[in-house]
């Protein structure tokens, strides 16, 4: 990791009930207003999940918030494509601390950037987390 991450005490229980409910190991969350990212280790997906992806609607219920599971990747592309699933883009690379997403598809662009590119410069505070060399994320 890039920079020391701090949790304050209701992010810490947030992050307690989750591996109490799911069992699985958590390496990261980030609690916003609408909803709670969790990022768990490499191979905790599937367990984070539960079966029909019950461990998502309890945890949900439980914080009256939506949920997304992504699992951690430490190659900085692969984590970018968990970050952005379901969305599909057609490729992606880097060069020079710049992270290119290619899509065709109008829809898919609009979603990743947001209005104003909100939703990119979160994607790009985010890998941050992890890899301090991204300078920017664009979309083509």
């Amino acid at each position: 990791m890039s920079s020391k991450i701090v949790y304050d005490a209701v992010v810490l229980g947030i992050m307690n009930s989750f591996e109490k409910i799911t069992h699985a190991t958590l390496k990261d969350c980030i609690v916003e207003a609408e909803k709670i990212m969790f990022v768990v280790n490499i191979g905790q997906m599937r367990k984070a999940l539960g079966k029909n992806a019950e461990n998502v609607k309890k945890l949900s219920e439980r914080f009256k918030k939506k949920i997304k599971i992504v699992e951690y990747s430490e190659d900085m592309l692969q984590l970018i494509q968990n970050f952005i699933r379901p969305l599909k883009v057609d490729n992606i690379y880097q060069q020079e601390g710049i992270v290119v997403l290619e899509s065709a598809d109008t829809k898919t662009k609009g979603l990743l950037i947001g209005r104003a590119a909100q939703n990119l410069r979160r994607l790009e505070d985010y890998i941050r987390r992890y890899f301090s060399e991204l300078k920017e994320i664009k979309v083509v």
